[in-house]
């Protein structure tokens, strides 16, 4: 089963995706911060697909942008906060629907792209 890592600080991000990633049968990780993120890894719980909020305390933080070198990720942001961008496969910007990001880290994980 593969495991996708959701980092963003809104809640109802988090909580949506959760559930959609899981109805289809993936291990989906909600967390707050890139802190909770790291604690996974150091676990040993590697993520195939990370989706991450566009917040400058969490794309900016080195473990993180360490993390989005080794596994794919998709990057919700906003329109109206400028937050330097990491290079990522998809940014989607903010309104989003939670299916449209579901269905996205479904492609990156059929196209074999998993950890």
């Amino acid at each position: 089963m593969p495991t996708v890592f959701i980092i963003a600080p809104d809640w109802t991000l988090r909580a949506g995706l959760r559930a959609e990633l899981r109805e289809h049968g993936i291990d989906a990780r909600g967390m707050e911060s890139a802190d909770e993120a790291g604690r996974a890894i150091a676990s040993g719980l590697i993520p195939s697909v990370v989706v991450l909020e566009a917040v400058s305390e969490i794309a900016s933080h080195p473990a993180i942008e360490s993390l989005i070198e080794r596994v794919p990720a998709i990057l919700i942001a906003s329109r109206s906060e400028t937050v330097p961008l990491p290079p990522v496969q998809t940014v989607l910007y903010r309104p989003v629907r939670i299916g449209e990001i579901a269905a996205r880290v479904g492609e990156l994980i059929r196209r074999g792209h998993a950890a």
